[in-house]
């Protein structure tokens, strides 16, 4: 299929199965390839900011910078969602936790050994 003038590599994400291996065209965790996409490449700080852009005005407490794989940082952010007591959402290698809840994120993270930098105003 051509789209825009470039080939189409084929299925990225399936509502049957997720996110697929690029490799082997499998969903993630029936990878064969070994082609699966790793942790994110980090300075080693860990980087907490607040957003509104795009949220109609409303906070959400964003954590950037862990070089952890997709499993793990889903097993972090429910741990730091259910901590402050908020939802939240965990994607792109990216923690959002709604409200502003930097200062009690700041602290967990390095409660348990990160070095945190709190990012933007």
């Amino acid at each position: 299929m051509m789209k825009s003038g470039k080939k189409c590599d084929g299925i990225v994400y399936s509502t049957e199965g997720g996110r697929m291996c690029p490799g082997c065209r499998q969903p993630i965790g029936q990878c064969a390839c070994g082609k699966r996409p790793s942790a994110p490449v980090s300075d080693g700080v860990v980087r907490v900011s607040r957003e509104t852009k795009g949220r109609n005005g409303k906070a959400v407490t964003v954590i950037r910078g862990l070089a952890l794989d997709s499993a793990a940082l889903v097993v972090l952010g429910g741990k730091l969602k259910t901590a402050c007591g908020a939802g939240g959402t965990t994607k792109d290698g990216v923690i959002e936790v709604q409200g502003d809840h930097r200062e009690q994120v700041i602290k967990l993270l390095a409660g348990q050994g990160w070095t945190v930098k709190r990012a933007g105003g």
